[in-house]
């Protein structure tokens, strides 16, 4: 499969996006992101999930929220039957479930990027959570009265389950990620706006380019270049948020080509720096 950009950017149309899935294969190769929230529970399978520089090996009733800003993928280790339940959010839907007292989006972003993503369900809360999915996959399969404000308020119970659950957790996940790929994407982080050739982070890492570029893709499905692309994205998009105009945020976030700003920007983004600008000044109204 060769990369693309558009691998990269994966947008939820609807305020919520609900998936049962069982497959025997991987969905996604690549690191990607959402316009949105996610919740995610591991039911069985062989799995690693990268979460920005961290990855962990799933086990049965293993808990992930996501926010948009993070990078993230699933890696099926073998041909079981990988099992997982994962629901997609938009921010404005959680904000109408949420009250003044009660904020139902707290998991998600009151942390550190990329820290603080999993926990762990026993069986007891496990089924507990299940319960409340199987209503929910009920109550998207009919159309009868009623039926959307059930949703919404098995909905708010799962993420009230959930926020609770990280409030009160005291548990540690182990980080699998190898230390070269996690350096990697630390010296990438930290010298964004530079110039970042493979030459160079050979230089800076003391190891072998080729070493570096395989681990890096095998690691993250991603190549080095494209890695640093997207980070870069993400960077103007935060710069174009803050009121930059879109010479300075192509500038400001480490690209030397205005086209080519442009053209991978709208790409990633699925809209283009103007529209992006736009958009965002009218949220704020």
């Amino acid at each position: 499969m060769n990369e693309s950009l558009e691998y990269l950017y994966d947008p939820i149309q609807m305020d919520l996006l609900y998936l049962h899935r069982v497959t025997t294969y991987n969905m996604g190769t690549f690191y990607h992101r959402h316009n949105g929230y996610e919740l995610y529970i591991f039911l069985r399978g062989n799995v690693n999930f990268y979460i920005e520089n961290r990855c962990y090996h799933l086990e049965r009733g293993d808990l992930i929220v996501l926010s948009p800003e993070e990078m993230h993928r699933s890696f099926a280790l073998d041909k079981n039957e990988y099992e997982r339940i994962t629901i997609n959010l938009q921010k404005t839907f959680l904000n109408r479930l949420s009250t003044s007292s009660t904020n139902l989006s707290a998991c998600f972003d009151h942390r550190p990027k990329g820290k603080g993503n999993i926990i762990h369900l026993n069986e007891e809360e496990l089924e507990r959570f299940l319960n409340l999915t199987t209503q929910v996959e009920q109550m998207l399969l009919t159309s009868d009265y009623g039926a959307d404000i059930m949703r919404n308020m098995l909905i708010a119970q799962l993420l009230l389950m959930t926020n609770l659950a990280f409030k009160h957790t005291n548990f540690v996940p182990t980080d699998i990620m190898p230390e070269l790929v996690r350096n990697t994407m630390d010296y990438i982080e930290t010298n964004l706006t530079e110039s970042l050739t493979l030459q160079h982070l050979s230089e800076k890492l003391f190891t072998n380019s080729s070493y570096i570029s395989r681990q890096f893709k095998k690691h993250t499905g991603l190549t080095i270049r494209n890695y640093i692309l997207n980070r870069r994205i993400e960077l103007a998009q935060i710069c174009l948020s803050e009121g930059m105009s879109i010479t300075e945020a192509c500038y400001h976030s480490g690209f030397g080509d205005y086209a080519n700003f442009i053209r991978s920007f709208t790409k990633m983004v699925g809209t283009s720096p103007g529209k992006f600008v736009r958009k965002h000044r009218t949220e704020k109204c």
